[in-house]
């Protein structure tokens, strides 16, 4: 389970969240909504404590932000498996090598790498491109790399900051309904995007971050058919 506890969050001295409250439950998909700028990374990047609470408390892979030791925080890492926009791929070594990298940094076993490698890479479909360079595939392929590194150390959560942000809407898509099937084997997905075309495509779970606070919310269609209207659900 995740957790924020009365959680103030602070970037560079300017509040972001205050008092935050929030639970999400294991095996839950949830996204995080927002406009460009309203603290969808921070937060991202609180649960893998890049960035620390002011005050309050965030609960995570059996991890608590008040007592963990800074040696701690990359066996925190190691449970959560994270997709950013950019990729983030080496570009020096091939598909195989940027999965068995992660093992190896990791101390898993040389007998059990390549197994581990092709079954993240068969669950995105990309097996077949395992000696292949990152800047040999398309973006969408890249991403799909990108998910299958983050799967491939078993995490118990994958975090996701704006995984279709670099691609066109059908690519977006695919991405999609991979992090959906992963999210069907029981491993929560926390989604952090401004797409809202692409939830509203596959709806689930949806916190809309307002007033440094978040929200349940409705995403519905615009009167235009295509600009996205969002409704925080009524308190109370």
């Amino acid at each position: 389970m995740i957790a924020f506890t009365n959680t103030d969050i602070e970037l560079r001295n300017k509040p972001i969240f205050t008092n935050l409250n929030l639970s999400i439950q294991s095996g839950e998909l949830v996204y995080i909504v927002g406009r460009s700028g309203s603290g969808k990374t921070t937060l991202l990047k609180s649960l893998y404590m890049e960035v620390m609470p002011k005050k309050g408390e965030i609960s995570i892979g059996g991890f608590s932000s008040r007592s963990i030791k800074k040696r701690q925080i990359a066996l925190l890492r190691r449970k959560l498996g994270i997709v950013f926009q950019e990729f983030r791929l080496l570009e020096d070594r091939n598909v195989y090598d940027n999965l068995a990298f992660v093992l190896k940094v990791t101390g898993t076993k040389d007998s059990l790498i390549n197994d581990k490698v092709m079954t993240a890479l068969r669950e995105v479909g990309l097996e077949q491109k395992a000696k292949e360079m990152p800047q040999e595939l398309s973006g969408g392929e890249q991403q799909r790399v990108a998910i299958a590194r983050a799967l491939v150390g078993d995490p118990v959560a994958i975090l996701a900051d704006e995984p279709t942000g670099n691609l066109d809407p059908d690519t977006s898509i695919e991405i999609l309904e991979y992090l959906k099937k992963i999210n069907a084997r029981g491993i929560t997905v926390v989604i952090g995007t401004h797409d809202y075309e692409l939830v509203r495509h596959y709806p689930s779970r949806t916190l809309l971050i307002t007033d440094r606070n978040l929200v349940e919310t409705t995403i519905e269609a615009a009167p235009t058919g295509w600009r996205p209207v969002v409704k925080a659900a009524e308190q109370g």
